[in-house]
C-alpha cells in the first residue's frame, strides 16, 4: 500500500519580496516528498498560485478585510478558510510570517507540529508547539537561508537553493512582446524599477536621473513600477524611454525582467522577483536595510548589492528616518558613478 504524503502548511501572506524569499523553502519541502499548501494574500498570490513548488494555494483576502474593517462577514470568511485548512489534517505548519497575523492561523490550523521562530514578533511565537531558535532577521545571514532553518529542523538539507515561478501564459508572453516591440534589438536591455513601498528605501531621484543620462546612449532603458510610481518615473525619465508603470501584473513583470540583461532597483519586491526569474543580472541599491540580509544571493558576479553602509546609523531598518541633522542621508548613497560602472561592466 502506497504511503500517504506528509502534508505541510506554509504561512507567508505577504509581501511580494518576502513570498519570493520562501520559495526555496517550499521547494525543499516539495522535493522531500511533502504535499505543500501555501496560505497567501493578494501581493504574493500570483507568485504562489500555479507555482510548481506548491500543491495547493489558499487565498486570504486581507485587503478586502481591511477595507471592511472589523465585521461579522470577515469573521465568517476567516472561519471558512480555517475549516478548509483543518480538513487537510496537516502534519506540519510553518510560520514564515512571524507576526500577529500568522498567529491566529497557526493556533487553529489543526496541524500536528507547529513550527515557529523564538524570535517571532507580535507574540507569534505563542502559535507553535515547536520552536526553532535560528529563524530570525539576522543581518549577517541571507533571509532566504534563515527561512531554510525550518527545513533543517525537519531534517531536510537541500543541496542547493531552488527557485521557481509559475509558467507564463501565451497571452502574457505576447503582451510583453508587444510592449517591448519598439526597442532596438541591437542594444542590451536595462530595466529600472526605482520605487519601493518604504520612503527610506528609495534612492534619491536625482541620482537615478544621472544614471539614466549616462546610460541612455548604450542600451535600451525600460522603467517598471506600479500606478503610484508614474510621477517618480516621469521625473527621472522626462518622457524619453518606455515606461511600463501600471501596465503589467506580477507575472508579466517577471516576463519583462526575464528579457533584461540587467535590472536596477532598490531593495524591493522587484529586486527579488527579478532574482527569482534567474535570468538578468540584478543591481540592488540599499539605504536603510542590510544588504547581507536582503540582497539576492548566488553568483557574486551577477548579483551586485551597492550602498547600505558607511553611515553610523546604517542599517537602521526604519520606515522613518530618526536623524535630526541631515535626515535621509543614506538615500543619497551610493554614488551614481558606482552604479553606472557596475551596470556597464554587466552589459559589456
Amino acid at each position: 500500500m502506497k504511503e500517504d504524503k506528509k502534508k505541510a502548511l506554509l504561512i507567508r501572506l505577504s509581501s511580494l519580496g518576502d513570498v519570493v524569499f520562501n520559495i526555496p523553502l517550499a521547494n525543499a519541502l516539495k522535493d522531500e516528498g511533502y504535499e505543500v499548501t501555501w496560505l497567501v494574500s493578494e501581493k504574493g498570490l500570483q507568485v504562489v498560485e500555479n507555482n510548481p513548488c506548491v500543491d495547493e494555494t489558499v487565498f486570504v483576502p486581507l485587503y478586502k478585510w481591511r477595507k471592511r474593517g472589523f465585521s461579522l462577514e470577515n469573521f465568517k470568511e476567516y472561519l471558512s478558510i480555517l475549516k478548509q485548512l483543518r480538513a487537510k489534517k496537516f502534519d506540519v505548519a510553518i510560520d514564515c510570517q512571524m507576526m500577529f497575523k500568522s498567529l491566529y492561523w497557526m493556533l487553529f490550523c489543526g496541524a500536528k507540529r507547529k513550527l515557529v521562530s523564538r524570535q517571532g514578533r507580535e507574540l507569534s511565537f505563542l502559535g507553535g508547539n515547536e520552536w526553532v531558535k535560528s529563524v530570525s532577521y539576522i543581518p549577517e545571514t541571507s533571509v532566504v537561508l534563515n527561512y531554510l532553518q525550518y527545513a533543517k529542523h525537519l531534517g531536510i538539507n537541500p543541496d542547493k537553493l531552488k527557485l521557481s515561478l509559475p509558467a507564463h501564459s501565451k497571452e502574457q508572453i505576447e503582451k510583453v512582446n508587444n510592449l517591448l516591440s519598439g526597442l532596438d534589438k541591437t542594444k542590451p536591455l536595462v530595466v529600472i524599477a526605482p520605487a519601493t513601498t518604504w520612503g527610506t528605501k528609495h534612492w534619491k531621484k536625482e541620482n537615478w536621473k544621472i544614471v539614466v543620462d549616462n546610460l541612455c546612449d548604450i542600451c535600451n532603458i525600460v522603467f517598471t513600477g506600479g500606478p503610484d510610481n508614474i510621477e517618480l518615473i516621469e521625473f527621472i525619465n522626462c518622457g524619453r524611454f518606455l515606461n511600463l508603470a501600471g501596465k503589467t501584473d506580477i507575472l508579466e513583470l517577471a516576463e519583462v525582467f526575464s528579457r533584461a540583461n540587467v535590472v536596477v532597483t532598490p531593495d524591493s519586491g522587484s529586486a527579488h522577483l527579478a532574482w527569482a526569474t534567474g535570468k538578468p543580472a540584478v543591481v540592488t541599491i540599499f539605504t536603510c536595510t542590510p544588504k547581507t540580509l536582503f540582497a539576492p544571493i548566488g553568483d557574486s558576479k551577477k548579483y551586485i548589492a551597492l550602498g547600505g553602509e558607511g553611515l553610523p546609523c546604517q542599517p537602521c531598518f526604519k520606515k522613518q528616518c530618526k536623524l535630526r541633522k541631515n535626515p535621509d542621508a543614506c538615500t543619497c548613497f551610493p554614488n551614481p558613478r558606482d552604479v553606472m560602472d557596475v551596470v556597464k561592466s554587466l552589459i559589456f
